[in-house]
């Protein structure tokens, strides 16, 4: 894709000889003859650099320079001057321009100028990007889980970023951190810094969506004033996640087919195809095959997306990462909140595991911070948590499985091992002592002198 490069001067001639050498160097022109039209089209077109002359009618260079660095503050912005304006050049360097270049000006050096400002840029971004993938460990850094059902997709997502693939399609109930398994993905798959641009599809209406995905030409519609470039041709060489892709309607799915299948698209109102490489990865919590019976859902698409499918299970299946996640959050909230709350004790952590989860993680990562907001001083206690976990009022998904979790984060004495089997006993028999005590081979007296010594709640005798 083309770089494109903003000219904001109010001599025409001036204008229109840079676009014209520039033009010759495949960059993208777009021109501005003062300062308000400069800070519209820079608002609106996101240039990769920026020309600006110091001197303009009205607001000056030097003003507009703030108002852009406001906006973004690393796209590169060379000053253009006259001569006897160095003074005011230095000071447009400390407010954070790239370079200044004096008039009248030598072509050959505005286009290394610009080049050396495009490379400055390209190494920053990929600094920072390097810096956060050495510290995320590869992207892992908040993908959490010690089940073997993540340990499965860890390593498929692993295999994903070592491949080429185009299209990969995630599936999952609402809350399991579906948006999380694609930009890990994405951060696992590029050793430079490569642009990662999301949208809902539930979210927005289906006419905007379009515009928002595939950009439109100058006066394409009434409010179309200037071109406007879509998430396809953003997250060119990236990644491109369309969550709830199975509330695109169905035109909409055979524009997003055409860029999977012939890599062009064009723009709303365009007649030029436009050409991109943009990895696509599609997130849904519906059965998109029982959309396609439906005829919601194009069969075509569908299959071109699921070449390689990436399903996470819900939270109720993989129990073993409930402890896991609730220990980070409570130290994610610690540092974001300034607390300093403890890990949970077990008989909470007991309760968390017990529970069903049917919001997955987002509804775990809710519980736990509504409780260090508004509750927990130093620990969270069982009544900091909602009534239908702490209570128990919950279809209960293996009880077998919560113990054997619990154990492996908080070792139990032979003592304590031994009343989680009798309560556990006399919850199957309803609380009948006498079945309880015939199951765990011991006397009905001899049960009834543990349940003393454990100070557990009378049970009614039954039969």
């Amino acid at each position: 894709m083309s770089r494109m490069i903003l000219i904001v001067d109010d001599e025409k001639t001036i204008r229109w000889s840079l676009g014209e050498a520039l033009t010759e160097e495949g960059y993208e022109i777009a021109e501005a003859e003062n300062a308000e039209k400069g800070f519209e089209v820079f608002r609106d077109r996101s240039p990769d650099v920026v020309l600006l002359d110091l001197r303009l009618p009205g607001e000056d260079g030097l003003s507009l320079l703030g108002r852009l660095r406001s906006i973004d503050p690393t796209v590169p912005v060379i000053m253009m001057t006259a001569y006897g304006e160095v003074g005011t050049a230095v000071e447009a360097m400390k407010s954070g321009a790239y370079d200044f270049v004096q008039k009248p000006f030598a072509l050959e050096k505005i286009k290394i100028t610009i080049e050396n400002a495009l490379e400055t840029h390209r190494l920053k971004n990929e600094i920072a990007y390097l810096k956060d993938r050495t510290a995320s460990h590869l992207g892992f850094k908040n993908f959490l889980g010690q089940s073997a059902a993540m340990a499965e997709i860890f390593n498929k997502i692993q295999k994903i970023g070592k491949s080429k693939a185009n299209t990969i399609l995630i599936t999952g109930e609402s809350g399991v951190g579906k948006e999380l398994v694609a930009r890990t993905i994405h951060a696992c798959s590029h050793d430079d810094p490569r642009p990662f641009m999301e949208i809902n599809c539930a979210s927005v209406p289906e006419t905007l969506l379009e515009s928002e995905l595939f950009g439109y030409e100058k006066g394409a519609f009434t409010d179309a004033k200037t071109r406007k470039k879509g998430l396809v041709e953003l997250a060119e060489g990236g990644t491109l996640f369309l969550d709830e892709i199975g509330e695109m309607g169905v035109t909409l799915q055979s524009r997003l087919l055409r860029v999977i299948e012939n890599k062009t698209f064009r723009r709303v109102g365009g007649v030029q195809d436009l050409r991109v490489n943009t990895r696509i990865v599609a997130a849904t919590n519906r059965d998109l095959e029982r959309a396609i019976e439906e005829k919601s859902f194009r069969k075509d698409l569908y299959y071109r997306l699921k070449v390689i499918p990436v399903h996470v299970p819900p939270l109720r299946v993989r129990k073993e990462d409930v402890p896991l996640l609730v220990n980070h959050f409570v130290d994610r909230f610690n540092r974001e909140l300034g607390k300093k709350v403890k890990p949970v004790r077990r008989e909470v952590m007991e309760a968390l595991v017990g529970y069903d989860w049917p919001g997955n993680v987002r509804e775990l990562k809710n519980v736990i911070e509504r409780a260090m907001l508004l509750d927990a001083e130093d620990e969270i206690l069982l009544e900091h948590l909602p009534g239908e976990i702490y209570r128990g009022d919950r279809v209960k998904t293996g009880g077998e499985e919560a113990a054997r979790v619990l154990t492996s984060f908080f070792p139990m004495t032979l003592r304590e091992m031994e009343r989680v089997q009798i309560e556990r006993t006399l919850q199957q028999t309803s609380g009948n002592k006498s079945k309880a005590a015939t199951i765990l081979g011991i006397s009905r007296q001899t049960l009834r002198e543990k349940l003393k010594q454990f100070e557990g709640p009378d049970v009614s005798e039954g039969a």
